[in-house]
């Protein structure tokens, strides 16, 4: 389980934030000023931050090499209209940005990809019976493989890292297929069809007018 630090000083982009990275099965860290935010770096085993870029008492400029001096992958958070803070905290180092106000799928994504890319991501996800390995591309069920497709096999795995939110038909669409595919979401829908009746899972629940979601 990748351990997460968020330092982040609003308490409800916080509290936002640590409700869908908890639900999708991380652990989480919390700090709500940059010298709180350090004790953690300097105290804990963490994977990758999410950083704030203005904060109190120390701001993300100066915690940025702290972290790149420890090798934790990390995330800035900044404002819709602070282009200098992007480019500045690029410049510096950091691996990712999301702005803010951001959907949670996007940010778990982003997520997703600098672990894999920094080599701290799971390499493998459980659900009942089933596992993903993730670095071999190999699903098995009760220890027998089971044949997906290149398709099938990254909308599992899609579902099962975003596990416990609410995808929709789109979103799905555009992470799996990407956004120059020309067919529609009746796409997504055969598709899980096939992964329901290949896993013989119940997991992949319908959300009536959004789209899909992996139960717990």
């Amino acid at each position: 389980m990748s351990v997460i630090l968020i330092i982040e000083d609003e308490e409800p982009i916080r509290e936002l934030i640590k409700l869908n990275l908890d639900m999708a099965g991380y652990e989480i860290l919390e700090a709500c000023d940059g010298e709180e935010g350090l004790h953690y770096i300097n105290n804990e085993k963490i994977d990758l931050v999410l950083l704030d870029i203005m904060l109190p008492k120390l701001d993300g400029y100066e915690l940025l090499p702290i972290l790149l001096k420890k090798n934790i992958p990390t995330i800035m958070l900044t404002a819709k209209d602070r282009l200098k803070d992007k480019v500045r905290g690029l410049d510096m180092g950091a691996d990712d940005y999301v702005t803010k106000p951001f959907e949670a799928v996007e940010l778990l994504v982003r997520i997703k990809s600098v672990l894999r890319r920094t080599g701290k991501e799971k390499t493998r996800i459980v659900v009942d019976d089933i596992e993903i390995c993730l670095d071999q591309r190999k699903v098995l069920k009760n220890g027998k493989e089971v044949d997906l497709t290149y398709k099938e096999f990254g909308l599992l795995r899609l579902l099962a890292e975003n596990k416990g939110n609410a995808m929709s038909r789109d979103k799905l669409l555009e992470l799996v297929w990407g956004y120059e595919f020309e067919g529609n979401t009746r796409t997504v829908d055969i598709h899980v069809q096939r992964l329901r009746n290949k896993l013989e899972i119940d997991k992949i629940k319908t959300i009536y007018k959004v789209g899909y979601r992996m139960e717990d």
